[in-house]
């Protein structure tokens, strides 16, 4: 708790003459009341009149006259009068304002919801005096920034240690669980998860009981949430908008775990604006999204989603608008219950596959299936479809399946509404229809058939895709293209046999991929991609290839096409950042108009002898150039260089570096020169008190012979170099050692000076 005060006290800065607002935000139950009492305690000695006002969205939600009541509270505790009258809450805007501008005051609004409580509380900064500080608990993010609140902070959740020692308190009375309950202890503060209100709960309900009381309490909460946390996090799904209460319940119950943009696909294919539905949950603490991306939820939240679900036909699943228990839908499928009400399913099945489509195909309502198959050895054995029976609903928006185990869509199968289809290991479906059926899906934008077995794929069954994955579709070997895919933003066909492609007008393409195409020998792009960002080549057969307009291209991959002699780029490319061009057969390349390139890649290119660099690249950070053969180098129009890494260029005898060009590197490799047999930089490390500013391990040996000069007379020296600094490099050491030759041959007079 001492942290969390610290923060916050951090964020107000008292003594600082400004008036500051902060917020405190967090999921129901978190702990938000208790650390802004905890501040408010520490410091109200400090101002001239003081408020906490707890409850806000509760007093304020019937009327205004619950704005009124709040606003009079703040003013009977400043002014320390209880005789105050107004008799609007207009009035009692004007009537605070005067009050607090002669007072620095402290006032804590405790559980905001709404915009207009904070405009009928504490309005603009204007309304108070300097120096006075005003502090906002809500569970709603939104409305701080609505209200142009700046400093905003996260109540963390309790630590093992701190959920524990507080468990204690509540159970024992004592700062840790007595003998013979610390295992006992231990699995309630699991359940709770951090959660502060849970955590105080269950330590009160389990104070005093014998251990098979707790035994049995733990047992049931397994099955049954606790009705005092699930109440109060309820609160901040209550006030959402109908269309967020069901992606709120979809994420609880069936999306948890997936991406944000996976999600987001999924959600507006079944008609929700999920980009704004995500925000509000996240600003409510109703869902959490991780550095990768990763939709999540506390455990609470997810139990209080799926008690939702659950709680009005606690014992009739059939009747729940979402089904996500294996047991409970196979169940409900062998028995041919009503599924009027199911809109979302979730299934992980190990029964008969067609006698599982053939109950799907019941449930009249469902707009998002996600099943995964059991996997079939014994193929030649599978049930097979007939013509009659309806196996998947058509009211399907979404499907997704994993190891889909027959050869073809349900013939019955109109799909109609289906706007996203995503078959994972789909390694028996030789094609979406059967030989001779020839439907438009013409709500399909997503379509993803990941390690299918399709030979052939034509555009026009769905003229509307926006997104095409055949990714490791390795026997695929035509793809049929119309002259126009106006729609299509993202193209995936890696690893497949595509011997030559045209990708004809495709005006709306930003993403291409062509990784591992190891029978492509032709690639006709159009002369404008003019959204095109990335374009993945690797392991390919072109000999050439001509980029075209692609201005707002930032990464560009030609990896391992080991045939290729000529790139042909525009002059300029303003948004290139990553290029990447290694173990191809290019001799010269021009950097040409790169500004922001980053990123250069033409390692193990035997063929390489020239790079071009005209004009300065002042963001190009790491170059690999190893296994060239390059004789020559001038890095002084890359003054950022991070990483460089020249190893086993042979015939590379020259290095043009400029004091302080390389005064940002951190790692530089020239081992296997002539003039280096091992060269290994390390710059920017951290300081070692017992050591210098850098240090250089030199260890030379001469020889008889210099490779490159026979006839030289000079005194031939190599050496095994490791240089490690640990200031910025700007004082130009890594650049000496480099700039006296990489042959071996060697004048004494430049030996001294640079070393």
């Amino acid at each position: 708790m001492e942290t969390r005060i610290s923060d916050v006290l951090s964020s107000l800065e008292i003594g600082n003459e400004d008036v500051r607002m902060i917020g405190i935000k967090g999921i129901g139950g978190g702990g938000k009341t208790t650390l802004a009492r905890a501040v408010y305690d520490r410091i109200s000695t400090l101002f001239e009149g003081k408020s906490f006002v707890e409850n806000v969205r509760e007093v304020s939600k019937p009327t205004l006259s619950g704005l009124k009541k709040l606003q009079k509270r703040i003013l009977k505790d400043v002014l320390d009068k209880q005789d105050i009258t107004f008799s609007s809450v207009h009035d009692g805007k004007n009537m605070l304002k005067a009050t607090m501008q002669c007072r620095k005051i402290l006032v804590v609004l405790d559980d905001v919801d709404r915009i207009e409580q904070l405009e009928a509380l504490a309005g603009e900064p204007n309304w108070f005096k300097p120096g006075s500080r005003i502090i906002i608990t809500t569970r709603d993010e939104q409305v701080l920034l609505a209200h142009g609140v700046n400093f905003v902070h996260d109540v963390n959740l309790l630590s093992q240690e701190e959920a524990l020692c507080l468990f204690a308190r509540y159970a024992f009375q004592k700062e840790n669980p007595i003998q013979g309950y610390e295992k006992l202890s231990e699995q309630v503060v699991q359940y709770a998860d951090g959660l502060p209100l849970t955590i105080k709960v269950l330590g009160s309900l389990l104070c005093g009981k014998e251990k098979l009381e707790w035994e049995d309490a733990i047992d049931r909460l397994k099955r049954i949430p606790l009705k005092e946390t699930l109440e109060k996090l309820e609160l901040s799904y209550v006030s959402l908008e109908d269309e967020y209460k069901d992606i709120f319940l979809d994420i609880a119950c069936i999306l948890k775990g997936q991406t944000k943009e996976g999600a987001i696909r999924i959600l507006e294919s079944c008609g929700f604006y999920a980009r704004n539905g995500l925000k509000v949950l996240e600003q409510r603490s109703l869902i959490t999204i991780s550095k990768d991306e990763v939709l999540g939820m506390h455990d609470h939240i997810e139990e209080m989603g799926e008690n939702i679900v659950r709680r009005l036909h606690p014992d009739e699943p059939n009747k729940h608008s979402r089904l996500w228990i294996d047991e409970e839908i196979e169940d409900i499928l062998a028995n041919h219950m009503d599924t009027e009400a199911t809109r979302c399913l979730k299934l992980y099945t190990t029964v008969n596959a067609r006698l599982i489509m053939e109950a799907l195909g019941k449930m009249k309502k469902l707009r998002y299936l996600e099943v995964k198959f059991a996997i079939y050895y014994n193929w030649e054995s599978d049930p097979k479809f007939d013509d009659t029976s309806q196996y998947f609903t058509n009211s399907l928006k979404y499907l997704n399946s994993s190891d889909y185990p027959f050869l073809y869509l349900p013939k019955t199968f109109q799909a109609n509404n289906l706007v996203g289809l995503d078959m994972k290991r789909s390694r028996r479906m030789v094609q979406l229809w059967e030989e001779g059926e020839k439907k438009v899906l013409k709500n399909l934008k997503f379509l993803s058939l990941f390690e299918s077995i399709l030979t052939t794929f034509d555009f026009r069954i769905a003229p509307n895709l926006e997104t095409l994955i055949l990714q490791k579709s390795l026997l695929l070997v035509k793809l049929c293209m119309p002259v126009s895919c106006q729609k299509l933003k993202y193209l995936d066909i890696s690893h497949s046999k595509l011997r030559s492609f045209d990708l004809g007008l495709t005006p709306n393409l930003q993403t291409l991929s062509l990784e591992s195409s190891g029978d492509l020998e032709e690639l006709c792009m159009p002369v404008s991609c003019q959204k095109l960002k990335h374009l993945f080549i690797s392991y390919s057969k072109l000999r050439t290839f001509d980029l075209g307009l692609t201005p707002n291209l930032e990464t560009l991959s030609l990896e391992s096409s080991g045939n290729l002699e000529e790139l042909c780029m525009p002059v300029s490319c303003q948004k290139l950042k990553h290029l990447n061009i290694s173990r191809s057969k290019l001799r010269t390349f021009d950097l040409g108009l790169t500004p922001n390139l980053e990123k250069l890649s033409l390692n193990d290119c035997a063929d390489f002898v020239e790079l071009q660099v005209s004009v300065a690249c002042p963001n190009l950070k790491s170059l690999n150039l190893c296994g060239s053969r390059l004789r020559s180098l001038d890095l002084k129009l890359i003054s950022n260089l991070e990483r460089l890494d020249l190893e086993n260029c042979d015939e590379l005898v020259e290095i043009n570096a400029p004091v302080g060009c390389l005064k940002k590197v951190v790692r530089s490799n020239l081992m296997g020169r002539l003039r280096f047999t091992n060269f290994v930089f390390l710059g920017r490390l951290k300081p070692d008190v017992y050591c210098s500013s850098a240090t250089l391990d030199l260890v030379g040996e001469s020889l008889d012979l210099c490779p490159l000069h026979p006839d030289s007379n000079l005194l031939k020296l190599r050496f095994c170099c490791s240089y490690k600094e640990y200031l910025s490099s700007s004082v130009g050491n890594i650049e000496k050692l480099i700039s006296f030759g990489l042959c071996v041959c060697t004048l004494k007079e430049n030996v001294r000076h640079n070393l």
